[in-house]
């Protein structure tokens, strides 16, 4: 017996991409279960937010913005980001009747019949005409590969399974990574670790001064020529740096920022340098960012030469039924909100049979 269902619009993820999708669907006349679905794989709401650490307390959230049509007030600043952003989400999928279903895992997404695109999940498969892919990355966490990794004796772990900084005490810690969360990690742990290592890449970048929108417009120009020449896309903090607050400058002068280059190897109880240094650790904490969760889409062959997708604006340029939402440029919260939107504008166009403009 053939299950599948048929809708217009898939929306696979339910974090700030997948929600605001999904607004702007409902809000230009698609009605939930009947013209899209929203599919979330993970267990409630609140996207990745669900599974921050309970020291990031929503008071050090950087660059939260509200999702359309609901703005987030009167926020404990104290309180975990994860229970906070969390509830916040489920009050939004409710106030709009957006009906996500979860858990749901999409294992692949496939060319089906008439021009059509197989959702295939762990609940059934949906036949749909437009895709809007919004799985972020926190599924896919990054693991650089640095020779005798195998060989270190004690524990090796990454952002996406940071417990909080006391169970770090009196440990040597080595944290690896110059974004947000390897700063946010060391400024924690080092008040519990018996000594802490930044190593980074490349010398950080911090920035001085309020981000103001044409800073913003600028790193985000940059993410978005990645991403229109088939290239990964990088994050928008590695284009704007780190913002110079108190507490950094603090951090800083206090000796727990101070950035070593990356080193060569691992060793059983540290890492070494070719220079002869050697830093002896209990942990070696990897905040070394994520990559996109795209893996069900790969029976469709979209990557280009250069690993990534080429995208248009949301639009995947080799197929236009599919849409990337917060993918490279709409990776940032704002980002995401003005994607949705705009995926949605350029999907109801296609369904229409009316052209798609450039973006």
């Amino acid at each position: 017996m053939n299950n599948t269902r048929e809708v217009d619009v898939v929306v696979i993820g339910a974090g700030q991409a997948g929600l605001s999708s999904a607004y702007h669907l409902r809000r230009t006349g698609f009605e939930p279960e009947r013209d899209f679905v929203v599919l979330d794989h993970s267990p409630s709401p609140g996207g990745a937010w669900q599974f921050r650490w309970p020291s990031l307390t929503y008071g050090k959230v950087h660059g939260m913005h509200a999702l359309p049509g609901m703005e987030l007030t009167d926020a404990d600043p104290a309180r975990p980001s994860s229970e906070v952003i969390g509830a916040y989400f489920d009050t939004y999928e409710q106030t709009f009747d957006l009906r996500v279903r979860r858990p749901v895992h999409v294992r692949a997404v496939r060319e089906g019949a008439e021009g059509r695109l197989l959702v295939e999940t762990s609940a059934g498969t949906w036949s749909t005409r437009a895709l809007i892919n919004a799985t972020g990355t926190w599924d896919r966490p990054f693991w650089p590969r640095y020779p005798g990794q195998e060989s270190f004796r004690g524990r090796q772990l990454h952002t996406s399974q940071y417990p909080g900084p006391e169970e770090f005490a009196g440990q040597r810690v080595v944290v690896v990574g110059g974004g947000a969360s390897g700063t946010q990690h060391l400024m924690e742990i080092a008040p519990y670790a018996a000594a802490t290592t930044w190593v980074t890449r490349r010398p950080p970048v911090f920035r001085e001064g309020p981000f103001s929108e044409d800073v913003g417009r600028a790193a985000v120009a940059l993410v978005e020529e990645r991403v229109r020449q088939g290239l990964p896309p990088r994050s928008v903090v590695s284009v704007t740096g780190l913002p110079l607050s108190d507490a950094v400058r603090q951090a800083i002068a206090d000796g727990v920022l101070d950035r070593q280059p990356m080193f060569d190897r691992i060793v059983p109880d540290g890492v070494e340098w070719d220079d002869g240094r050697r830093v002896e650790a209990d942990v070696i904490l990897w905040a070394t960012g994520f990559r996109a969760a795209i893996d069900h889409l790969a029976p469709l062959r979209l990557r280009e030469p250069g690993g990534g997708i080429r995208v248009d604006g949301t639009r995947v340029v080799s197929d236009p039924r599919i849409h990337l939402v917060g993918y490279g440029p709409s990776a940032s919260t704002i980002g995401a909100n003005r994607a949705g939107r705009a995926a949605v504008r350029d999907i109801r166009r296609l369904l229409a049979g009316e052209p798609v403009a450039a973006a």
